[in-house]
């Protein structure tokens, strides 16, 4: 008689496997995520020197390869955060919030690619064929030559696949719905995501066709099932926004084939997703130039410059306790560092005020490069005095209030100048490790070393 194979327990957020059940992962800290799960059966290993092995082929480290192929989908924000177009044999995992955009994002690519002669297969564990095809006649998409399928059997979608072997690109909606019958758990679980997800990359790079997994997020913002999942793939994005907001932000966070940190902007419209080719003119398509608290910051998206509004808002203290610090797009562990150089150095009273910091648009920023704007908005705000509405701001700021070099400053400036700016606030060069930023002609440079210079400026300032 077979021996039952031992169960083991999961934890469902990180993957890590215990011996017993407990009420905390100690991986990961997760409360309540470890599940009681049968363990796969094992078969006995074999001696090296029976089993059929060959030699591994070595190449040397010198020679040129020919970059792969790119299968365009003619969505240019999609194709800009992909690398320009989609590998054959690769995989991308693309994650977001239910209800985000991700299956419209998928299905409008999916119905460009097969209008220009590739053969797809959109495969959904979530809807049914009908209710696709309702979404694409009310989104006004045809593509007669896309192929639909509703199964959530993992068995099913390999043997479609193996007998069928010209497909060019697949679409899996979503991983965590897809059940395979030998792993004895249910959907959605660690062990079913690991082995659904390895079968069809299996497939994918044996017969060449372009995978592409749609995942859903958890509360804080990780894809749903194990971590290891995003290391068996080659390209991990997320599709970020908020639901009472039109803007969608596509943003690469891994990809072998091209650039990490590239963002495509979209708008959701009653016609779906559209392209956003000029984010920098939407994100400041609203903005009042003659308030006191906002400030133009000159970001980097990966290799796309994006101007965005940063806004700021001060009030006394609401009562007895600590004033409070509202962030919205930006670190809060930031900001409290740059208020205190801002007191400390500056000698800006900023401590018992209820500050709010708002990144207007949608887009979190993350490199330090916004720190001189938000110094900006800040003493704005305290002081009354409203910023220029053509100054744009860009540098880090130390802690002994310096202001830092940033790169690609040249590429920030341009972006600046085609906006209608004429002024920029930038570090000034104390070394000559840094090259000096070229001012485009129409743009006027004001570089100051000290965040003292800038308050010094607001204080110079007529208020409003």
């Amino acid at each position: 008689m077979a021996k039952r194979p031992a169960a083991r327990f999961v934890c469902q957020a990180c993957g890590a496997v215990h011996t017993k059940w407990s009420g905390k992962c100690d991986a990961c800290g997760e409360w309540n995520t470890i599940v009681e799960e049968a363990a796969a059966p094992t078969n006995r290993p074999t001696k090296t020197g029976n089993a059929r092995t060959s030699r591994l082929e070595l190449v040397s480290l010198e020679g040129i390869s020919e970059p792969p192929p790119r299968t365009r989908t003619t969505i240019e924000e999609f194709d800009r955060v992909l690398g320009s177009g989609l590998v054959p044999a690769s995989v991308v995992l693309v994650g977001g919030d239910p209800g985000i955009g991700k299956s419209t994002l998928l299905l409008q690519a999916t119905c460009a690619l097969s209008r220009a002669g590739s053969r797809v297969l959109y495969v959904s564990g979530e809807e049914s064929a009908d209710q696709i095809r309702l979404r694409a006649r009310r989104l006004g998409l045809t593509a007669p030559e896309l192929d639909l399928a509703a199964t959530i059997n993992l068995a099913d979608i390999a043997a479609s696949l193996e007998a069928d072997r010209t497909r060019d690109v697949v679409v899996i909606d979503s991983i965590q719905t897809m059940w395979l019958e030998t792993i004895e758990s249910a959907p959605g679980s660690i062990a079913q995501v690991r082995a659904c997800a390895f079968e069809l990359i299996r497939l994918a790079k044996s017969i060449g066709f372009s995978l592409i997994l749609i995942g859903h997020v958890t509360k804080e913002g990780a894809l749903a099932g194990p971590r290891v999942l995003e290391h068996m793939v080659d390209a991990v994005m997320y599709f970020e926004g908020d639901r009472g907001h039109q803007f969608r932000i596509l943003r690469a966070a891994k990809n072998r084939f091209g650039a990490t940190d590239e963002i495509g902007v979209f708008a959701m419209t009653d016609q779906g997703l559209a392209e956003v080719p000029n984010p920098s003119a939407l994100f400041l398509a609203e903005r009042r130039g003659n308030i006191a608290g906002s400030a133009v910051f000159a970001g980097m998206e990966g290799t796309r410059p994006v101007l965005l509004e940063i806004q700021a808002l001060l009030s006394p203290k609401s009562g007895d306790g600590a004033p409070r610090r509202a962030v919205v797009g930006w670190e809060t562990a930031r900001l409290n560092m740059l208020l205190a150089v801002l007191e400390a150095r500056c000698g800006l009273k900023l401590s018992t005020m209820d500050i709010h910091l708002n990144i207007a648009g949608g887009l979190r920023v993350n490199e330090p490069a916004a720190d001189l704007a938000v110094a900006a908005a800040l003493t704005s705000a305290a002081t009354g005095h409203p910023t220029s509405p053509g100054e744009v701001y860009f540098g880090e700021v130390g802690l002994s209030g310096e202001i830092r070099q940033v790169a690609q400053g040249d590429l920030r400036l341009k972006e600046a100048l085609k906006l209608g700016f004429s002024d920029a606030i930038l570090p000034r060069r104390v070394s000559t490790t840094h090259a000096r930023s070229k001012a485009p002609p129409g743009l006027t440079l004001r570089e100051i070393g000290h965040l003292s210079d800038l308050v010094q400026r607001f204080s110079n300032t007529e208020p409003s």
